[in-house]
């Protein structure tokens, strides 16, 4: 992989499907300062080793941005030369949705502060509706939200790709 990158990118797949990783070498290949934003919170001690692997797999060459609900200024702060990795727009909603927040509003931010980065935008997010219908409804609303939140950043996106088994694949747009 070599070249530029579009305003925006959208890579989804499911849990443990490379997705990470390749968004992670689409950002490398362009050669651009990388800053690396993420979403994640460490709650607990699996949470915490999942984090420090993300890090150690990523290497050096990042500028590291927590982020864990003011996804929009994080993207505001972004400079036109670099990069932009968002990893995961999945914890993003999961952080608003436990914290009651207007996940609307929020999302309305999201796209907005998308499409007014300087810099060009590669988000990861999870494909959570393959799956069986959860048990209940906290889950069953997360399902919903993150399908409608993957549909909106789809949309806006030049490139959208799944990433299945490592492998990914074109959905809107060209591979550089």
């Amino acid at each position: 992989m070599t070249g530029s990158l579009p305003p925006l990118t959208l890579v989804v797949g499911g849990a443990r499907s490379g997705k990470s990783a390749f968004a992670e070498r689409l950002i490398a290949a362009t050669a651009r300062p990388r800053r690396y934003i993420a979403t994640a919170e460490a709650w607990d001690d699996e949470m915490r080793a999942r984090i420090a692997q993300h890090r150690a797999d990523r290497a050096g060459g990042w500028t590291t941005v927590e982020a864990p609900l003011d996804l929009c200024a994080a993207l505001h702060s972004a400079r036109p030369d670099e990069a932009v990795l968002v990893d995961c727009a999945t914890l993003w909603l999961t952080n608003h949705l436990l914290a009651g927040h207007d996940l609307a509003a929020e999302t309305l931010c999201l796209i907005a502060a998308l499409a007014a980065c300087p810099a060009p935008v590669v988000v990861v997010s999870n494909e959570t509706g393959w799956g069986i219908v959860p048990e209940n409804a906290l889950a069953r609303r997360f399902r919903d939200e993150q399908g409608r939140l993957n549909q909106r950043l789809a949309a806006e996106a030049a490139l959208v790709v799944t990433v299945i088994a490592g492998l990914p694949l074109a959905l809107k747009g060209a591979l550089p």
